[in-house]
């Protein structure tokens, strides 16, 4: 079988980890990015890239090798570890899936016009209709859905940039001043990218959990070389992905001397119409298949991955693990999971700004030592010495943690002083 028969055939919790990936870390930070700084933003994406690659690779590497979920590792390195990353899971998971929900439900809104419709209608009915698809296709149905609909998403967004591109850059205001990199507001703004680029650390689990559920699908489970081939697929595909909307950002904001809002569904509105305003109102299409692509895909990505989470977690805190990861309680977490996001956007809407930003500092400042986990979990002595990371990905696990830890203890500084 050629290798491109091979890498298909085992397409999926990469796939999945790239449709989960590209969300608000690549439409709004990477696009803001390089409006805002311009070119020299590559650098630290492909940074955050390169230095956060060991973390989510350990994922699928234990799953693979062991058959069992990278969570399950953690109870077998102790009761402490499992609760520290259920206390992870707890605080970033409570509003996201509905904060998320509710900034695809605004772009669909602000993308197609349907404006007689209230948000919070919209975004009910996404979770329904993501309920749906997960409770009667499962994963399967799931990957088969993102092998459609990430080709979709990455030839608009190729297409889209190459239409910018053929445009040319946004001719700077006079008054333009290139923006101050190293002032705090600069480093705050660096440090969130580089934090959510990708995606949080503790996704890592997220994919040991997918890794384990494609192979009880296929009832097959490939080498490891070939099972990190199709990860290290999607993760390459992540950082194009990034880049390429860095160019958008560089090509049609740069300069301008826009102001860009903070609020995700007002930004993308924003970019849609500076879209059409420098290549043509004829390129709406394209940009609104890929915006609402993107914002889908996440959307629906992580209801499954929170859902599997969850469940892992409470089997495996009550002693009986093995009766939920059954179907029954993968239906009903996903239930759970949309009748809390539901009501987290209903009653605490007006706080979900809050909300997301305690999680995201308490992700953004535990990511070094959910990567020092994955390294024990596939670095300990009852992990098979052939299937260890090699030391030069050991090296690159520990500058990872000591610049992740850096960051996250200036951004702690940042934040209380």
């Amino acid at each position: 079988m050629s290798k491109i028969k091979i890498l298909i055939k085992n397409l999926g919790p990469g796939l999945l980890f790239a449709s989960m990936a590209i969300g608000t870390s690549h439409l709004v930070l990477s696009t803001k990015a390089g409006a805002q700084f311009g070119w020299l933003m590559v650098i630290p994406i492909l940074l955050a890239n390169i230095l956060k690659y060991p973390f989510f690779e350990f994922g699928i590497r234990y799953t693979n090798v062991t058959g069992k979920s990278i969570i399950e590792g953690y109870n077998d390195r102790g009761r402490g570890y499992l609760w520290l990353y259920a206390f992870i899971t707890l605080a970033t998971s409570l509003a996201s899936p509905a904060a998320l929900c509710a900034i695809t439900a605004g772009l669909l809104i602000n993308l197609f016009k349907i404006e007689t419709v209230p948000i919070t209608t919209i975004a009910f009915g996404l979770f329904v209709l993501n309920s749906i698809i997960l409770i009667i296709g499962k994963y399967k149905f799931l990957e088969n859905t993102l092998k459609l609909l990430i080709p979709i998403l990455f030839i608009a967004l190729l297409i889209t940039t190459g239409l910018v591109i053929e445009a040319g850059p946004v001719t700077a205001i006079p008054t333009f001043e290139t923006p101050k990199f190293f002032n705090e507001l600069g480093v705050l703004f660096l440090i969130t990218l580089i934090g959510w680029m990708p995606t949080a650390v503790e996704a890592s689990s997220w994919l040991s959990l997918w890794t384990a559920e494609k192979y009880k699908v296929d009832e097959n489970k490939p080498p490891l070389k070939e099972a990190l081939q199709e990860f290290n697929t999607g993760y390459v595909l992540t950082a194009v992905l990034a880049i390429l909307f860095l160019t958008i950002g560089c090509m049609t904001l740069y300069g301008s001397g826009t102001e860009l809002s903070g609020n995700a569904v007002t930004f993308a509105d924003q970019v849609i119409n500076l879209f059409t305003t420098h290549i043509g109102n004829w390129a709406y299409a394209f940009i609104a298949v890929s915006a609402f692509a993107t914002m889908y895909s996440t959307c629906l990505t992580q209801h499954d991955a929170i859902s599997r989470v969850s469940i892992d977690i409470i089997g495996l805190l009550v002693g009986e693990h093995e009766e939920y990861t059954g179907k029954k309680y993968y239906i009903i977490g996903i239930i759970v999971i949309a009748a809390v996001s539901i009501i987290v956007m209903y009653t605490l809407g007006a706080n979900m700004g809050l909300i997301l930003s305690i999680a995201t500092a308490i992700s953004f400042i535990l990511a070094p030592i959910v990567g020092y986990m994955n390294l024990k979990n596939v670095t300990n002595s009852d992990f098979p010495e052939v299937n260890k990371p090699k030391k030069r990905l050991q090296i690159l696990t520990f500058v990872g943690i000591t610049f992740l830890s850096l960051l996250a203890i200036y951004y702690g500084w940042i934040m209380l002083f």
